[in-house]
C-alpha cells in the first residue's frame, strides 16, 4: 500500500494512508510506550535549550554506572536506540550478521545500508503460540560474527530465557541484545548479561518513561566497543532536555513502581478477556502482544473509523500482515477495543 507507515505511533499518518477522516478522539493501541504521561518535572527549560548539552552525558552515566555496578566507560548514551543501531551497523560494516526475526525494522534498514551480510530466521511459524528457546534456531548464532536479538521481542512480546548459555557457547560471536522493553516484564526477571565481553546491550529510556519525543537510549558494552562507537557519534547527540528528563525519571522510583504494578495487573487481564472472546493472542511477557487476524487491512480500517489505532505487521518477517500488534491501555479502553473487534467479526 502506498505511503503505508513502517512504524507504530504517529496515528495521523495511518489515517492519511487510508484516506480516513481523523476523529476528535483517538485511542492509540499501536504505540507500545508507557500509558502514563511524563510527570510535571521542574525543569529550567530556558537554560537547557540555551546552552550546549553535556556531550558525555556524565550525570546519566554515573547513575547507570552506580545502579548496574559497572564502569562509566562501558556506557554510551545515544539519540534513542535508533542512533545506536546505525552506529553499530557502521562499526561492524561488512561483517556477517544474523538478525533474529521478526525484529524491529530499523535493524534491517541499518545493516542493509551498511552492506552487512545477514540471514533472517522466522520467529513464529503459523500460530501465535509461545515459542521455547530451543525451537527458535538460536543455535545458529555461531554461524555469524554479529547476532542481533530483541529481547523482550518486538513485535511478539515473547521473552527469551537463558541467553547467557547461548552467549557462553559462542564466545567469538558478538551479541547485540536490544532490551528496550525490559522494564515492562510482567513476571520474568532479566538476566545479568553486562559482564560478557561479547555482549552489547541496548536500553531505551523512551519506552517505559514515555519520552518518545525526547529520543534517548544507551549502549552498555566493553570499553573498547564504547570508545569505537563514540568515534562514529556526532557531537552533542543527546540534547539537554532529554538528559535532564532522563535524570529525573531514573530517580523517580514511584513512577517506575506504579507503572510496573499497573501493567502486571491489566495486561494479563486484557489478554485473558480477548481470549475468552475468541481471539488468538500471543503469550506476551510485556505490555504488548499479537492478535491473529484474517484480513489485517480491513480490521485496521474498521478500527480507525472507530477511533482505534493498531500496529500492522506487514514489515515484520514471518508475520506478513497476518497479525496486528496491540498495546495494553487503561481497562475501560481495553474493553472498548474488545467490543469494537467483536463488532467487526459480527459483520463478516
Amino acid at each position: 500500500m502506498k505511503n503505508f507507515p513502517i512504524h507504530g505511533a504517529n496515528p495521523e499518518n495511518l489515517y492519511r494512508a487510508f484516506n480516513i477522516e481523523i476523529p476528535e478522539k483517538i485511542l492509540d493501541f499501536s504505540t507500545n510506550t508507557n500509558i502514563f504521561s511524563c510527570p510535571d518535572f521542574d525543569l529550567d527549560i530556558k537554560n537547557l535549550v540555551s546552552n550546549y548539552p553535556d556531550p558525555d552525558c556524565k550525570k546519566l552515566r554515573e547513575i547507570i554506572s552506580k545502579r548496574e555496578k559497572i564502569s562509566p566507560e562501558k556506557i554510551l548514551f545515544t539519540n534513542g536506540i535508533n542512533e545506536a543501531i546505525f552506529l553499530l551497523a557502521d562499526l561492524f560494516r561488512g561483517r556477517r550478521a544474523g538478525i533474529f526475526q521478526p525484529c524491529y525494522f530499523e535493524y534491517s534498514r541499518a545493516f542493509i545500508k551498511a552492506e552487512n551480510i545477514f540471514n533472517c530466521r522466522p520467529f513464529l511459524r503459523g500460530g501465535v503460540e509461545q515459542c521455547e528457546t530451543e525451537g527458535l534456531q538460536l543455535s545458529q548464532a555461531g554461524d555469524f560474527e554479529i547476532f542481533i536479538i530483541v529481547n523482550p521481542n518486538n513485535p511478539t512480546g515473547i521473552f527469551i530465557k537463558n541467553l547467557a548459555d547461548l552467549i557462553k557457547k559462542f564466545p567469538e560471536t558478538i551479541f547485540i541484545i536490544d532490551e528496550a522493553y525490559i522494564d515492562f516484564l510482567l513476571k520474568d526477571e532479566p538476566e545479568k548479561l553486562l559482564n560478557f565481553k561479547n555482549v552489547i546491550l541496548l536500553r531505551s529510556l523512551t519506552k517505559f518513561f514515555h519520552l518518545s519525543g525526547a529520543r534517548i537510549g544507551c549502549v552498555i558494552a566493553d570499553e573498547k566497543i564504547i570508545k569505537s562507537l563514540k568515534n562514529f557519534q556526532p557531537s552533542w547527540s543527546v540534547n539537554a532536555v532529554a538528559q535532564a528528563l532522563a535524570v529525573k525519571f531514573l530517580k523517580d522510583r514511584n513512577f517506575y513502581e506504579t507503572s510496573r504494578n499497573f501493567y502486571k495487573i491489566n495486561t494479563p487481564e486484557f489478554i485473558n478477556n480477548l481470549r475468552s472472546s475468541g481471539f488468538e493472542v500471543s503469550d506476551s511477557s510485556v505490555n504488548f502482544f499479537l492478535i491473529k487476524v484474517e484480513n489485517d487491512l480491513e480490521v485496521i480500517k474498521f478500527l480507525l473509523k472507530s477511533g482505534i489505532v493498531v500496529r500492522h505487521t506487514r514489515n515484520f518477517q514471518g508475520l506478513d500482515g497476518n497479525f496486528i500488534r496491540v498495546a495494553s491501555r487503561f481497562p475501560e479502553e481495553n474493553n472498548f477495543f474488545i467490543e469494537k473487534l467483536l463488532s467487526f467479526n459480527a459483520i463478516l
